[in-house]
């Protein structure tokens, strides 16, 4: 079994752009697109606990900014056993996070993001 720990330096690049399209993204008030990076950033770190971790911590947040109660209430356990998943290598591809999707249901990568994997090398 392989044990994931840090997110590769080659991928921490696409991982942090993501986290700051949707800093600025939320700031705007564009919560849309703001959503749609965290899920990106969620795609590419959900290998790695701590960003795994980060990712549903920020998305719990963003669910109490718009008041979701179904978005807080999916990433309490999403944020408590995200990370130790990740750790153990057992996440569902692709999955991109949110309440609105099934936790443990893999999804298809979409090539821009599978381009991302190819070129950090992972």
């Amino acid at each position: 079994m392989k044990l994931y720990t840090s997110i590769p330096k080659e991928l921490k690049p696409y991982f942090n752009t993501e986290l700051e399209k949707y800093r600025t993204e939320n700031i705007s008030g564009n919560l849309l697109n703001a959503w749609n990076h965290l899920e990106r950033a969620h795609i590419i770190g959900q290998k790695y606990p701590y960003a795994h971790t980060l990712v549903h911590w920020k998305m719990l947040k963003f669910g109490f900014k718009i008041k979701s109660v179904k978005e807080i209430f999916g990433q309490i356990p999403r944020l408590i056993f995200g990370g130790v998943k990740s750790f153990v290598g057992k996440i569902p591809i692709g999955n991109p996070g949110g309440a609105n999707v099934p936790p443990l249901k893999s999804f298809p990568i979409k090539k821009e993001l599978q381009d991302i994997f190819t070129n950090a090398g992972v």
